[in-house]
């Protein structure tokens, strides 16, 4: 993997192509508690929520992964990237930033330019419900969020 330029400033590109479940890197970096993230300023986009009050702050190159509302990677087991579609290699590696925030207090204008982009990157419960449904069937959730999810489903049945 390599970082270069792109529209957003500076992406993930794949060095090699990927078929759909090859794990393409591993998110490693220090944990930061939530009570610390407002003291990050602009570096606080990098985190990855982990835990419902827990972030990972990716060291380089996972850093630069951007969002895309449709992406051609996940995270699986909250710190594995994994290729949903067959990756080319040159192609762009991202994930939706949504599978990984359940925070109620962070959203992001949305500028991945897919066809069906929301416009706004925001918590997973705030996904629309079937997309929701079908991120978590792909195990493409961070763990405390999926365990959230059925949770509620348990509240509603």
């Amino acid at each position: 993997m390599s970082v270069r330029a792109c529209d957003l400033g500076r992406g993930l590109f794949a060095d090699r192509a990927y078929q759909a479940g090859d794990e393409i890197l591993r998110f490693e970096g220090r944990t930061v508690p939530g009570h610390a993230v407002a003291s990050m300023g602009d570096d606080q986009c990098y985190l990855i929520q982990i835990g419902r009050d827990l972030y990972v702050e990716p060291a380089e190159p996972g850093r630069y992964t951007n969002h895309s509302c449709a992406p051609n990677a996940a995270i699986k087991d909250d710190y594995r990237l994994v290729a949903l579609s067959d990756i080319r290699t040159d192609e762009q590696i991202c994930f939706d930033y949504s599978t990984t925030m359940s925070e109620n207090n962070w959203t992001m204008e949305c500028r991945c330019g897919a066809p069906e982009c929301r416009g706004v990157v925001r918590d997973f419960g705030e996904l629309p419900s079937e997309l929701q449904h079908r991120y978590l069937e792909l195990r493409a959730v961070q763990s405390f969020i999926a365990e959230e999810a059925r949770a509620l489903q348990k509240k509603i049945a």
